[in-house]
């Protein structure tokens, strides 16, 4: 089971924990390592609506990181004067990551025509007659389908604690 989790979740959850410990990737790895044993230890109790366990993930991976570095002795600070510029940034950071990764999770529940169409668009940023004439579709297709793929993202985002302005 615990190599389900690793093969599932082994890749974001390891690019978020090199984030989280500053590019330590042996500190990291070890984060890993641990979230997914706790994820393994509470699997009966992990049953998502989203069927995504990678928020979860990403909360304790940021909290093992938290208590690593409370840690009597774990690291030495260099100034006190870094704390808060480190602790901003970090922060600011993670919480860029956790939402990539979180809209990430969205788009691959939905359907393969609405992340192609979403691709196209938005993340490719083409014009929907570029998107239509890659996709092979007409373009009233590529419309209809950038406006239900939206719906369809805000929805699977919601469901994820992400609201939308």
């Amino acid at each position: 089971m615990v190599r389900a989790l690793y093969r599932e979740y082994g890749g974001p959850l390891m690019a978020f924990a090199v984030r989280l410990t500053g590019g330590d990737r042996r500190w990291a790895e070890d984060v890993v390592q641990e979230t997914l044993l706790r994820a393994w230890k509470n699997l009966a109790d992990l049953r998502t609506e989203s069927g995504s366990l990678m928020p979860w993930l990403a909360t304790v991976a940021r909290r093992v990181v938290i208590d690593n570095r409370r840690r009597p002795g774990a690291r030495p600070l260099d100034t006190v004067e870094e704390i808060p510029e480190r602790g901003r940034n970090a922060d600011t950071e993670d919480e860029r990551l956790l939402r990539e990764i979180v809209v990430s999770d969205a788009m691959m529940s939905l359907s393969p025509a609405h992340r192609e169409v979403l691709t196209e668009t938005f993340l490719r940023d083409r014009t929907a007659q570029e998107a239509a004439d890659i996709i092979g579709v007409p373009l009233g297709t590529v419309k209809s389908r950038v406006y239900y793929a939206m719906r369809a993202l805000r929805v699977a985002l919601e469901e994820r604690g992400v609201t939308l302005p």
